[in-house]
């Protein structure tokens, strides 16, 4: 299972907070396919082969409630899923993978690791960069300048190689050093 972290509707679809989402659609698009929305799941899935694609829509703090619905209906093991958020604490457009790990302070991670009981989980962190000037909460639910769009974007399409990677069964730890 991939999952990507976000903020369900219109008003926060472009915010920092909402990279992991952003990362899923252009996946989606690439392969011309489309979400749909799984009420008994709190989100929005797509499947393509064997691979379930998730984008909770319970807002991030609440994220590990539908992670635990779709990985507990689909029996997938933990160490099968891979989850990308945004991460204030690494420079804008930077991806850093991990095998596994703490929050970082992230509450949509806390949320997962708080219902799937362990941290083992695959993560995929984008950098969103920090502000002094604006407390996080501001900070993370702000847009991109025009500018940092286009960062991103290039980091988005590097991003859907890491899904490929993972959805096609490569070994984790190559992709870590091919991206890392």
């Amino acid at each position: 299972m991939i999952v990507g972290l976000g903020n369900p509707g219109r008003k926060y679809a472009k915010t920092r907070h909402n990279v992991g989402f952003m990362c899923l659609d252009a996946y989606a698009k690439t392969k011309k396919a489309k979400f749909s929305k799984e009420t008994k799941f709190m989100g929005e899935v797509l499947t393509i082969g064997e691979t379930i694609f998730l984008k909770p829509k319970t807002f991030m703090n609440l994220s590990g409630n539908s992670v635990k619905a779709v990985a507990g209906f689909y029996k997938i093991p933990v160490e099968e899923i891979m989850v990308i958020s945004d991460d204030m604490d690494l420079p804008l457009a930077k991806i850093r993978l991990r095998e596994k790990g703490g929050s970082g302070g992230h509450n949509g991670l806390k949320s997962i690791i708080s219902q799937m009981g362990t941290e083992a989980f695959k993560r995929v962190r984008i950098g969103i960069g920090h502000s002094e000037e604006n407390d996080t909460v501001d900070y993370v639910l702000s847009g991109f300048s025009k500018a940092e769009s286009k960062m991103l974007d290039d980091t988005i399409i590097e991003c859907t190689g890491i899904i490929d990677d993972f959805q096609n069964g490569k070994p984790f730890e190559e992709t870590m050093n091919r991206y890392n």
